[in-house]
Parts: structure tokens; sequence; C-alpha cells
């Protein structure tokens, strides 16, 4: 008989989540407008601490395309991007017609290489137009190098888009990913940490910032009694229905934060005698990482595609790390700055089962995997 599948990082409810729904049904708040989206961001903003002010929105890419539109960035202009990345922080800054100059990673987070920052910035400089911002990612859960990325937005003065899509509590030097950015994004996608089903966060400095952004994305309604329009908005707001499931989500994010992280320890212990498959940890207590998803290097003779077959042979869900922004035929033509060390990544890399709800008996079945059939 066929085992049930292990999903790679699949929804796993915290038990309250029904009660806020619920809760929208009776009031009738079914809706953009209800308690469950004031009380989603007043704990988002407690929570992250740091002065930050939360937008709720239909999604991440939502909210990296408002804070593209919050920076003021038009066409033409110069944005940098990590290139190794879901194409989701990339493609709103085509929504702008705008010009994406990607850069690579750096061996140790695998995030936006910050030698390779500067020289995009000095190219984009020579061309006479210095960059509108610069979007830096926390891939799989992992904090960038914010010190060095931060040093050179200051010096240059461009601003920072924190895309923490996948890193909600992560941590860089005691400090939480979504508050390094001068605007921050943090998804709530299906598959992410907690999820409201579909969903994100713009996260902003200060309350004047948030009001522009929910002004946005309310469709760009003026105040007035009659539906008036002076500029381009969008409907981007999250719902009520699906803040009230993430007020339940977000009531076990710390239990959850843990079982990500007995997950990167399983894998640890499994694979520190193997010389075949590197698992890609944390390089130094300055960086904590909610290991969103465990993500290894495939070494010697063994490849992604025999791996992810043989996984695939037992019900067990693997994916493919991000294909790079520089090697994608929509961005062939933009400018990449780096030794392609994502290019290799990608080539080499695979993401193992991360689930908050991952079993023993899961964890056995991908043990046989990996020491049975793996030579």
């Amino acid at each position: 008989m066929k085992k049930d599948k292990i999903w790679l990082s699949p929804p796993h409810m915290g038990g309250n989540e029904l009660e806020y729904v619920h809760n929208a049904f009776d009031t009738n708040w079914i809706s953009q407008y209800g308690s469950n989206i004031d009380e989603f961001e007043h704990s988002l903003e407690s929570y992250l601490g740091n002065n930050s002010h939360v937008t709720a929105l239909s999604s991440g890419t939502a909210a990296i395309h408002l804070a593209l539109r919050l920076l003021n960035v038009e066409e033409g202009d110069f944005v940098i991007c990590q290139s190794f990345t879901f194409v989701a922080s990339a493609n709103p800054i085509l929504y702008l017609k705008a010009v994406p100059v990607f850069v690579d990673s750096e061996a140790q987070t695998w995030n936006m290489c910050p030698d390779a920052l500067e020289d995009a910035v000095r190219y984009c400089i020579q061309q006479g137009k210095k960059p509108k911002a610069i979007i830096a990612v926390c891939l799989y859960g992992m904090p960038f190098k914010a010190e060095e990325i931060l040093q050179i937005s200051k010096k240059y003065d461009i601003p920072v888009i924190e895309d923490s899509a996948e890193a909600l509590g992560s941590k860089y030097k005691g400090q939480p990913c979504g508050t390094f950015g001068d605007l921050s994004v943090i998804s709530f996608n299906g598959n992410k940490i907690i999820t409201t089903a579909g969903g994100g966060v713009l996260i902003s400095r200060n309350q004047e910032v948030k009001k522009r952004a929910l002004f946005l994305a309310t469709q760009g309604k003026d105040n007035e009694e009659f539906y008036n329009h002076s500029e381009l908005g969008y409907n981007y707001r999250m719902d009520n229905i699906a803040a009230g499931i993430g007020r339940g989500q977000l009531e076990t994010l710390e239990e959850k934060i843990i079982a990500r992280r007995k997950n990167h320890d399983f894998y640890h212990e499994l694979l520190k005698n193997n010389e075949n498959i590197d698992l890609f940890s944390a390089p130094s207590t300055d960086f904590y990482s909610n290991y969103w998803l465990n993500t290894v290097i495939l070494k010697n003779t063994l490849s992604k595609e025999i791996l992810r077959d043989k996984f695939s042979q037992n019900n067990i869900e693997t994916r493919y790390l991000w294909k790079p922004m520089h090697l994608q035929p929509l961005y062939k033509d933009c400018k990449f700055f780096g030794n392609n060390l994502s290019g290799t990544l990608f080539d080499t890399g695979l993401c193992l089962p991360s689930g908050t709800n991952l079993t023993n008996d899961c964890r056995n079945r991908i043990s046989e995997v990996l020491e049975n059939e793996i030579p």
C-alpha cells in the first residue's frame, strides 16, 4: 500500500484559527475591514518591535510592489535585486517598468553579496542614475549580512527593501528579520512558517508611511464623501477572514519556529558524516534562522535529479533550489554582478521536507532514503 505523501512545507493549523474566522462570519465583516485585520497587524507590530508599522495585504508580492511605489520608483529607474530568490522578489520591478540589476550570492548565507552589490551600485551611478532601491532577501529563512548591506545603503543613500518573505521568526544579532529595511516584507502564503492562506504584510518605520501604504492598497480613494481618485491605487488589502487565520497562526509562531529548528537538528544529525551531502546551516551565532526550508548541496557524483527521484519514489516531496533571476528567460538581458555562485547552488541543491507537522514516522522514512538509497 502506498504511504501518505510527505509534503515539503504544508500548512499547519494551530487551533484558534476557526474561532477567529467564525467571528468574522458572526459579525458579518466578510470584507477588507474588521477586527481580525486590526488585531493581526497589532500583534505583528508587538512581535517585531523596533518601531514597526504593519499593513496587512493580499500577498508578499503586493507588498514589494507597494514598497517600490512608496520609494517613487518609476519607468527607467534602476532597482538592484538579489538574483537567488523567488521571482516575486523581482517581478514588481517590471510592473513599474523599472530596470532590474541582479546581484549574486555570497557563500555563507546564500544571500546578497556585499562586494557584488557595491559593484552594481557603482555601475548604475556610472550610467548616470543612482539606483532607487536595493531588494535584499533572507533566503529560506536565513538572514542576510545586514550590517554590510545596510552600510552600503547608507554610504550611497539608497533605501533597502527587506524581502523577509520566508524569514518570520529569524534574527540577526538578536534583531528580528522584518525590521532591517527602510521597508520590509513578510509572506503568509500557504507554505510559509505561518499562513493566512495567501497574504503578506508591508512593514514601515513610521505611521505616515503606513497611512500612505494603506491608501495605495485600497484603490487610492481620496478622503472625500464620494469616490474620488486622484492617483493610481490597487486592490491589495488583506480580508478579515484571512487575517483571522493569521491571528490563530501567530499565536503558535514560537512553537512553529522550534519545530522548524528541530527539523534542522534532525537533518544535521542524519547528515553529519555523509560525504555526498552538505546541509546549509547558519554561519555563526549572529544568524538565527527559522529554517523555513532545510536545504542541501550535493557533492561528488550525486545529482539533485537522482536524489529527487529517490524521494519521489517514496512519495516524499522535495524541490530544487530557486533558479536565479539572471538565469531566467524573463530576465536574460538584465545586468548581473557576481561569480554565478547562485547558479552553482541551483545546479547542486535541493530543498527537503521541513513542515512544522513533520512526525517521527516521516523522519524515519526520510532517513531510509538518505541512508539506504544514496551511495
